[in-house]
């Protein structure tokens, strides 16, 4: 089974489709990580703003 995955382009395709897909996510974990610190930090500014009026 594993011979004819690798022999044949359907599991190669797949392949690549999985590592895409890894990488994608990778990628948008990464992207929201960072600007969820920075959104985080602009929701307390604001925050803080509107107690102080």
């Amino acid at each position: 089974m594993v011979k004819r995955l690798i022999c044949e382009s359907e599991g190669q395709t797949l392949l690549e489709y999985g590592l895409l897909v890894s990488l994608i996510a990778l990628i948008s974990i990464a992207i929201l990580t960072l600007l969820g610190e920075r959104i985080r930090n602009l929701f307390v500014t604001v925050n803080s703003a509107i107690k102080t009026v």
